[in-house]
């Protein structure tokens, strides 16, 4: 199934996604993508589905290309007072801040989201992998947040950073047990395993 470019033909949309949900450690970012009516790219697809040196071929392109885009950051101490799902819509918020163009219509990946003021928004689920501009947003945020992770990674090299990139994998869990955790852990998140509690 090919992306779709628009929604609505009439309507300035823009695509809104997160990475980092689930990570256990650094921050939030979300992406927010406003593409040309003429934008074709074939290798565009959601982030997940895509080879991080996919993702690093496209990501120039769509900020070349975009008619604006927004990168929107929100670190682990907000996280931990606000809950992580407020943070990605916070975080989203903060990338359609920064648009240069007013968008009229947001298109969110997932099922909820918190209104941005005077802009309509269509919640779709599974976005990533319908539309360009969310699948677009999805790129702009994953290589974004990857490189915060692999620059912290340079300071705790003990938690694989720049593999795991925050994720909890059995090593990242193993080095934060051993070591304790950092001021970029995510401290309401439950940062151990059961069976090392």
């Amino acid at each position: 199934m090919s992306l779709k470019l628009r929604l609505t033909p009439n309507k300035i949309e823009a695509g809104c996604d997160e990475a980092g949900r689930g990570c256990l450690s650094g921050p939030v970012v979300a992406a927010s993508v406003i593409l040309p009516n003429d934008f074709r790219n074939d290798l565009l697809n959601d982030s997940k589905k895509l080879t991080e040196k996919q993702r690093d071929l496209l990501y120039p392109i769509i900020i070349k290309e975009a008619i604006a885009y927004g990168v929107g950051i929100v670190p682990c101490e907000i996280i931990d007072e606000i809950n992580i799902l407020n943070s990605s819509f916070l975080a989203m918020h903060f990338a359609v801040d920064l648009l240069d163009v007013r968008p009229e219509l947001l298109l969110i990946d997932g099922n909820r989201f918190s209104a941005y003021p005077k802009v309509n928004h269509e919640c779709i689920i599974k976005g990533d992998s319908k539309f360009m501009s969310i699948a677009a947003a999805s790129v702009l945020a994953k290589v974004f947040r990857d490189d915060i992770m692999n620059k912290l990674h340079h300071q705790f090299p003990v938690y694989e950073w720049d593999k795991n990139k925050g994720y909890p994998t059995k090593k990242h869990r193993a080095a934060i047990f051993e070591y304790g955790d950092t001021v970029y852990h995510r401290k309401t998140f439950k940062l151990l395993a059961d069976d090392q509690v």
